[in-house]
This record gives structure tokens, C-alpha cells and sequence, in this order.
């Protein structure tokens, strides 16, 4: 214990050093803030814990759960954390063209997902209903702005500044596209996880599958749109790589020593069924901030299937010499990782006191 201490005190002086060293950067934290723990609440933890990153605002958009329950998962471990100052911004309750009724039929006709988040039957209740949180309920609310509008006044007071990073459906972006087409141009870079290629897995979510990947079969057209957009940067963390990830219980309790009240969070509510250990989204945000766990990319051209058939929500994607490549930008790809580093990253960041506002 007495090396543990010496070892927080050391992260905390040298952490504090490099805050003074350089600005911090701006992000936008765009989610699907499905909880309690699991991969989307993990990812907040990351970007709030990082003594180099600025959380502008977490837009809330229904993916993994509804919106509105996700909302108050979000304002609980906001305030866990101590970080109520940060914003919380409720965004798009529903896809823009995909229902549940309907991805039920096309289900019926090309056959059942592995996985639909608020849709699934495992889990369903109405998109308003929010159930009683085993973390407590939050007593702070959420800003009296909407996702869409919160994103295009934040580029526009910080223009070239602000990276959005998206770990759900991208409904919210979407809709800020389609009210102010310069929202991608006054964004420093997209960061996303999401889209799927050739993942080698047995996983069943993407065994019959391997296009199919939830973020972008949610909302297909919503995702079309982002993708085509004239963002300066674009940087994919797809399936494939996020399966070498895993929560394991060997980490849980390396955190949970530290006895700091988001350890305690964590080592109650980690994830670490099958697939639920999967750290998604952690690596694209624990990735933006530091971008050597990424050992290997490459650059293709990302599109998504809206024929409405079987392979309806798949990823699409071409090389940048193909002739046939979707009107898109070019997107940097992550293909693999220094899992290691990752996984110390990812400890010290959990273990970390709480940078203050």
C-alpha cells in the first residue's frame, strides 16, 4: 500500500506538470451512455481522468439504452466523480429513419441480431421510462440545450479546436450536419468507434456477419451522413481491433486497491460477461490521447449500406486508388495495438484522483 501511495503521488505531480506545460485538448463526448460501468461509462472515465483533455460537453444520443435513462446514468457518475460542472446534453431519442418495428421485419426476413441495444428484447421498456439506477439516482439535471445545437455553438466559440469523438449511433451529428452544413469544418477531427471490416472472432454478433457492427446498423443514414462530411480528420476504431481489448478481472482489482470512490464504481459494476468485456469505446478515446498504443493503420474510404436488404447497416469500403470508392472522406483506420500499454494507460488513468474543474 505504502508503494501504491507513493506511486498516485508521483502520477499526480508529474500529471499537474504536464498541465501546466500545455493546453489541454478540447472534446466533445458524443455517446450512447448506456450503465451502469461497461464500456460507455469506462469511456467518460478516460477522457475526464486525463489531465491533457478538456470535457467540453457529453451529448447523449439512444443506442446501447434510450436516451433519457442514459441521461440520468450520466449525471450520476458525473457526480460520483465530483465533475458536475460538466455539461450533460441531452440528444436524438430516436434514429432518423430506423424503428424498432421496422428492424423487427427486417430481422424476421434476413435474420435476428445478436445484439440491439435499446431494441432488444432482453432489456425492453419504453424510451421514456427511466428505471430506478443501482448506482442511486442523480440529483443534478442535464443542459437546457439540445445535442445538435450544444455541438455547432461549441465549434463555432472554439473554431479548429474541438475533436468530436463518437462512441454511439451518430444520430447527433447527423442532425448538427443538417442544421449547419460548417459543423464538420470548424471540428478540429471526427474520432469514432464503429464499423466493422474482417474481425476474427467467434463471437456471434459478427460470426454470420462480419460488416454488421451496432453503431452504424442503429442508424444507418445517420452514420452516411457523418461519414461524407468535410471533416479535416477522420479516425476509425472499428471492430476489428476493439476485440483484442478485453475488462478482466485481474484489472478490476488492480483498480479497485486504490479505494478511490470511481475505483469502488468500477469493481461493482464492471462488465465481464462474454462481449460485455469488450472495451469498445475505451481504446478509440485512451487511442486520441495517446496515439502510440496504436501500432498499425491504414487509410480506406468508409460508406454504409442503405439498400434496405439484407445487408442493410453493413460497413462499407473502398481503397483510396479505387475508382468506385463512396463520396466520403478518407478515414484512418486502426488495424492493431499495444494491448499492454493500453491496459497500464487505462489503470492509471482509473486509479488517478480526479482532476478538478
Amino acid at each position: 500500500m505504502p508503494k501504491l501511495k507513493s506511486f498516485l503521488l508521483l502520477l499526480l505531480v508529474l500529471t499537474a506538470s504536464l498541465s501546466f506545460a500545455q493546453p489541454r485538448r478540447k472534446v466533445i463526448i458524443n455517446e450512447d451512455c448506456s450503465g451502469p460501468g461497461g464500456s460507455n461509462m469506462q469511456t467518460l472515465m478516460i477522457m475526464i481522468q486525463s489531465p491533457q483533455v478538456e470535457v467540453l460537453g457529453i451529448t447523449v444520443v439512444s443506442g446501447d439504452a434510450w436516451r433519457d435513462e442514459e441521461v440520468a446514468h450520466t449525471l450520476r457518475l458525473l457526480e460520483i466523480m465530483g465533475r458536475t460542472d460538466i455539461p450533460v446534453v441531452s440528444g436524438a431519442a430516436f434514429p432518423l429513419v430506423r424503428t424498432r418495428e421496422e428492424s423487427q421485419m427486417w430481422q424476421q426476413r434476413y435474420g435476428k441480431v445478436a445484439y440491439a441495444g435499446a431494441w432488444d428484447e432482453r432489456w425492453w421498456h419504453g424510451p421514456s421510462v427511466v428505471p430506478p439506477l443501482p448506482e442511486g439516482q442523480p440529483t443534478t439535471k442535464p443542459a437546457d440545450e439540445n445535442a445538435a445545437h450544444f455541438l455547432i455553438r461549441m465549434v463555432h466559440k472554439y473554431p479548429h479546436e474541438v475533436t468530436i469523438y463518437e462512441g454511439g449511433p451518430m444520430t447527433n451529428l447527423a442532425l448538427a450536419i443538417s442544421l449547419d452544413p460548417q459543423f464538420p469544418e470548424l471540428a478540429q477531427e471526427l474520432v469514432f468507434m464503429g464499423g466493422s471490416l474482417s474481425p476474427q472472432t467467434d463471437n456471434p454478433e459478427f460470426l454470420n456477419n462480419p460488416r454488421h457492427e451496432f453503431n452504424f446498423w442503429f442508424d444507418p443514414e445517420a452514420a452516411e451522413i457523418v461519414l461524407r462530411a468535410s471533416w479535416k480528420k477522420v479516425v476509425c476504431t472499428p471492430t476489428d481491433i476493439s476485440i483484442k481489448t478485453h475488462m478482466t478481472a485481474a484489472l478490476v482489482k488492480q483498480i479497485e486497491a486504490s479505494g478511490t470512490p470511481l475505483a469502488r464504481y468500477i469493481a461493482r459494476f464492471a462488465m465481464l460477461t462474454p462481449s460485455a468485456d469488450i472495451m469498445w469505446d475505451e481504446l478509440a478515446a485512451a487511442a486520441w490521447i495517446d496515439p502510440t498504443i496504436i501500432t498499425k493503420t491504414e487509410t480506406r474510404y468508409m460508406s454504409v449500406d442503405l439498400d434496405r436488404g439484407a445487408g442493410y447497416g453493413n460497413t462499407l469500403t473502398a481503397g483510396t486508388t479505387d475508382a468506385r470508392r463512396p463520396v466520403a472522406q478518407p478515414v484512418e483506420i486502426q488495424v492493431d495495438l499495444d494491448t499492454e500499454k493500453f491496459y497500464r494507460m487505462f489503470a492509471v488513468l482509473m486509479t488517478a484522483p480526479t482532476p478538478a474543474h
